[in-house]
């Protein structure tokens, strides 16, 4: 039985037959990530100046946090004592290293754990069952009231992480404490941390002082979107690093509330930076400027000796900065161009017995891991680094999709899961066009929330290699600390309750109505999140070839009151109920209310109603599950898809794929004209076709593109035919060139709303 359907029999029993006077069997607290188990009694214990509290050594760094946290939040001082405090921090060695139990009755509260990382993240749990108003200080009472319960939780997943990419844009010690901190509190133990990039180094390296010198600085920042031409720049220099002396305060910080920093060091690509600063480095040995814009680039590391000599000198100080287990080398994008005319390079292949340049980057890779390997590390490095052959004892971070995981993990290697489909939060999370620029994509709360760490084709047994998973937070399109935080939450709530929560125990109903909650905690703590919790998704559908729209809103206890006629609606418009009938392209403006007052922004959508609106549709491909949008029928719903976001609900996208459509209008119509377009977004992968196909009534209509703009709208008029059937045919754009972003790989096709007039 799902875990929140117990819960609420449980809760009718209770209404209707009485707790006992000190015991209900079950409650639900409103606690992220959702605990394992939870029982509740018919009381509370009560925090204030009197209340004491005992531990030994082993807790003494949660029991620290602890103190701080309610010193700070309300001035009450607990009181250590040796033994038999009101609090007690008690150590069980039964318990999961990371699991904890938490006890709070009237006189007492227990935290109960093996470990001080399991007592800490009991002390989390605690946390949140205090009021919101203890994070800033406004707490105004002396006493704080906590509700009698006992909670018993432990981790899924022993590696929870984030990411943030400080190479692009960089912010203040200051804000990476801040975000530390919000990870410790959702119970995530990994920071991987982006230091280098082509656009600025972040990490001081002693013995190289043209790092912070040169390649910590870039000229100017592109402004605007990378796909808007031609590119403009603001003429500002920007940059920065972190001193060592900083990265030890932070590493130490981090420690004491047991999240473990992961640095990348970024190799062979993405190093251009560096390269800049010493130019030696590269293949060419000519000066290169710092990356201004974003992208790939074709200078990279060269795999001479000096460079190795360099590489290992800086390693060696990094290895002092971060006592970790893994360092991250990158390994992804790196574009072969270089390689491919370089002398020392090609005199490596040879010497080497390596086929080709593929294989030189396997060298490379595994070189380094040689290296930090013989310093008791091991590396992790994204899944480019399987090309060529992996390294023997490598970690792999599968980003492109979970091919490369998979692949990993039924060869015996570690596997951290982080795919662009459901964690990378550079990506919009919302439809609403007045979103602030993002990378592309989407990704919203709720298919975070629904994210699986482990694919599907894995055994019971190869799943064991998943570690984890991560959110990754790009930082190209997010110039201010508070972008960061727009973007990241509420999406890392999502994504810790992914990594800590049980399957069986989540439930997004559940979770958005914590999340609502957990709002106030978010504002105590001066987070600036994201919140489309009002915000109404709709839906075309199409029954018995009648088309109709249907509204839903995340929270619960809301009205939605709509128009039909492009007006914006209030308290007096007409209350949805039921599935709204489409016979005519109309525009639904619709908003969430309570008895008061209008919540969230207003939703509209524009319904071109067209021919092919409830016909029966086919392709011959599945859509790649991760960009599945409405399904084959989300292509004649009459809903066009966004102009900026690829991977909203009304585009397709096929992986490397040549498509065929068939559209069965029922009967024999006159078709004047067909419309479609396609996603061109080149920086993501997504190429338009070069040419396709339209049959209507055997009539073989051809069409070829070289347009190069990021929507690419195809109106073929004068069609004059009478058909019931048309059919679509669309080959893959194929291989995507050289010094391109995914060089190498199948490029993507993603097609839009296909018009029939």
């Amino acid at each position: 039985m799902h875990f929140k359907s117990l819960v609420g029999i449980l809760i009718l029993c209770f209404l209707t037959f009485g707790c006992t006077e000190s015991y209900c069997p079950m409650i639900e607290v409103d606690v992220i990530p959702e605990v394992d188990s939870v029982l509740g009694y018919n009381d509370e214990f009560i925090i204030e100046n009197k209340t004491t509290i005992s531990f030994s050594e082993t807790f003494k760094v949660s029991a620290n946090f602890l103190q701080s946290f309610i010193l700070n939040g309300s001035g009450i001082q607990l009181k250590s004592i040796e033994k038999n405090g009101s609090i007690l921090f008690i150590q069980n060695d039964s318990i999961p290293s990371e699991g904890y139990k938490l006890e709070t009755f009237k006189d007492k509260i227990k935290i109960i754990a093996s470990s001080d990382q399991g007592a800490f993240y009991g002390v989390q749990t605690l946390r949140q069952l205090m009021p919101a108003s203890l994070e800033n200080g406004s707490f105004d009472k002396d006493k704080i009231r906590i509700e009698a319960v006992s909670i018993k939780d432990e981790p899924k997943f022993p590696y929870r992480g984030m990411h943030l990419d400080v190479g692009r844009h960089m912010y203040s010690v200051d804000f990476i404490r801040k975000y530390i901190d919000a990870m410790a509190m959702l119970k995530m133990n990994i920071f991987h941390w982006h230091l280098t990039e082509d656009q600025g180094w972040r990490i001081e390296i002693k013995k190289y002082p043209k790092l912070q010198e040169i390649a910590a600085y870039r000229d100017e920042t592109l402004v605007r979107h990378y796909s808007d031409q031609p590119h403009q720049f603001d003429g500002k220099k920007y940059g920065g690093y972190y001193s060592q002396e900083e990265i030890k305060d932070i590493v130490t910080y981090a420690e004491e509330r047991f999240v473990t920093i992961i640095p990348e060091i970024e190799m062979p690509g993405h190093s251009q930076a560096a390269i800049a600063a010493y130019p030696e480095l590269g293949c060419k040995g000519e000066q290169v400027e710092v990356a201004k814009k974003w992208g790939v680039f074709e200078e990279i590391y060269c795999t001479k000796d000096e460079t190795f000599n360099f590489l290992e000198d800086l390693l060696d100080e990094v290895l002092e900065l971060f006592p970790g287990k893994y360092i991250h080398i990158g390994g992804d994008e790196a574009p072969k161009t270089r390689w491919k005319s370089c002398s020392d390079c090609q005199a490596r292949i040879k010497s080497e017995g390596l086929k080709d340049e593929h294989e030189l980057q396997n060298y490379f890779i595994m070189r380094i891991e040689n290296y930090l390997n013989s310093k008791g590390r091991q590396i992790i490095g994204w899944d480019e680094i399987l090309e060529g052959g992996l390294a023997p004892n490598a970690t792999v971070m599968s980003w492109r999709g979970t091919s490369g995981a998979v692949e990993a993990a039924k060869s015996g290697h570690n596997v951290v899961m982080t795919p662009t489909s459901h964690c990378y939060f550079d990506y919009y999370q919302s439809d609403n066009e007045d979103e602030p620029l993002a990378i592309g994509g989407y990704l919203p709360l709720e298919k975070v929330y629904n994210f699986n760490p482990i694919p599907e084709e894995l055994s019971k047994e190869e799943s064991k290699y998943v570690l984890g998973a991560q959110g990754n937070v790009w930082t190209e399109y997010m110039p201010t600390e508070d972008k960061v935080e727009y973007m990241t939450f509420p999406r890392m709530l999502a994504m810790s309750e992914v990594l800590w929560s049980k399957p069986e125990h989540k439930d997004y109903v559940d979770f958005v109505s914590k999340v609502e909650n957990f709002h106030k905690r978010l504002d105590a703590l001066d987070i600036n999140y994201a919140n489309h919790l009002y915000e109404i998704e709709g839906e075309m559908i199409s029954e018995d070839r009648k088309s109709f729209y249907q509204l839903k809103t995340l929270t619960e206890g809301k009205d939605i009151r709509y128009t039909l006629d492009g007006s914006e609606p209030n308290l007096n418009s007409e209350a949805y109920t039921s599935k709204i009938p489409i016979t005519k392209s109309t525009t639904i403006t619709a908003a969430v209310f309570n008895n008061k007052e209008r919540l969230g922004k207003v939703f509209s959508q524009s319904i071109n109603y067209h021919k092919g609106v409830g016909a029966k549709i086919t392709i011959d491909k599945v859509p790649h599950k991760a960009y599945s949008g409405s399904g084959a029928e989300g292509l004649i719903n009459g809903i066009s898809g966004s102009d900026s976001r690829y991977g909203d609900k009304e585009w397709l996208g096929f992986s490397g794929e040549d498509i065929e459509i068939t559209i069965d209008l029922g009967e024999v119509q006159a078709i004047n004209f067909i419309e479609t377009r396609f996603h061109n977004g080149n920086g993501q992968w997504i190429y338009a076709p070069r040419k396709f196909s339209i049959e209507v009534d055997s009539t073989l209509i051809n069409y070829d593109s070289d347009n190069e703009d990021k929507l690419i709208a195809n109106q073929i008029k004068g069609v004059g035919q009478y058909s019931r059937f048309v059919k679509i045919k669309i080959p893959n754009y194929g291989t995507i060139p050289e010094g391109k972003q995914g060089a190498g790989n199948k490029a993507w096709t993603f097609i839009d709303e296909i018009i029939i007039n």
